[in-house]
């Protein structure tokens, strides 16, 4: 019951510490005069990815690499398949498949990246380094390309910044809230940590299947809050292009700063079975996206019943 409970207290600190540094994040770029655009692609794409950010580089550190490398796998494998189906149940969402097709592209590529780095068994400071030129590279080319030309994709990632409400407004409110979110960060990864490694050692079970299923969708929360909510109000490619960019960043920036920090062994069964099926869920919800323009509620319900084939082989043949 203790490790449950930290569990659970750590996803809700978690939660709401993602939520207050994005808003504080928000307003302070809006304050010093950051472009819609560029707080979207930047800003809201870091923000929804710091809960994962701050639990695998704590995994990490203190040696965890299950933990850290499952985390990241399986927040990309529930954003396509979990959080995009529901929001697709709830609401067929229509996309632009010019302003998606560079997001999908991406993904499917650091996908393949993961997958041909990882096969040497761990990740180390040189694929480290070539995570994170990819991610500067993606963020380079996806603002000079959306900035000198008005396309969809520019529309999308500035959408992103505006769904934002309730900002702190003051200077001093924004720090505030900056400061909370960290603060709520670090001791709901913490608590996530403690719970999930006790979870896992009391039930007999790995701790790369608790990092790739609960602590997973834990961290991934706040793109669940953000798509959720933006398919409610029929923004389609909001909801599509938070999850895109969020799996980008969480493979290339947060990936990448782990396995700086700390080499990452690959445990055997993200390299035989997981991996597969980041992939197979990225090139799945690209066809879906570009054949018919759209995510239909059949699709969603395709997505989410995959998913609920990934947590069943998990916790019984792996």
């Amino acid at each position: 019951m203790l490790y449950g409970l930290s569990l659970l207290a750590g996803i809700v600190l978690l939660t709401l510490g993602g939520e207050s540094l994005i808003r504080g994040a928000v307003a302070g770029a809006r304050r010093v005069g950051v472009s819609p655009l560029l707080t979207g692609l930047v800003v809201v794409g870091f923000g929804t990815s710091a809960p994962e950010l701050v639990v695998s580089i704590d995994a990490a550190i203190n040696q965890q690499p299950d933990i850290a490398v499952g985390n990241i796998v399986g927040s990309n494998i529930g954003n396509i398949l979990l959080i995009l189906g529901l929001c697709a149940i709830i609401c067929p969402m229509a996309v632009q498949p010019l302003a998606l097709r560079r997001d999908g592209l991406v993904v499917v590529l650091a996908s393949l990246l993961f997958i041909i780095l990882s096969f040497s068994g761990s990740l180390g400071r040189v694929d480290a380094a070539i995570f994170l030129a990819g991610l500067i590279g993606y963020l380079v080319w996806a603002y000079l390309s959306e900035s000198r030309n008005h396309i969809p994709a520019a529309d999308m990632h500035a959408s992103e910044a505006e769904e934002m409400t309730k900002l702190p407004t003051t200077g001093w409110m924004i720090a505030i809230a900056l400061i909370i979110g960290l603060g709520m960060l670090i001791g709901g990864s913490q608590l996530l940590l403690f719970g999930a490694i006790g979870l896992a050692q009391a039930m007999g079970i790995s701790e790369a299947v608790i990092g790739l299923t609960i602590v997973a969708v834990g961290t991934s929360l706040p793109e669940m809050a953000v798509s959720v909510i933006a398919a409610l109000r029929r923004h389609a490619d909001v909801a599509v292009g938070n999850i895109l960019g969020s799996n980008i960043f969480n493979l290339l920036g947060i990936l990448g700063i782990s396995a700086f920090l700390q080499p990452l062994p690959i445990v055997e069964r993200v390299v035989i079975f997981d991996q597969w099926v980041m992939l197979g869920a990225a090139g799945i919800l690209v066809l879906f996206l570009y054949t018919g323009m759209r995510l239909s509620r059949w699709e969603g319900a395709t997505l989410l019943a995959g998913y609920a084939a990934y947590i069943a082989l998990s916790f019984s043949i792996f």
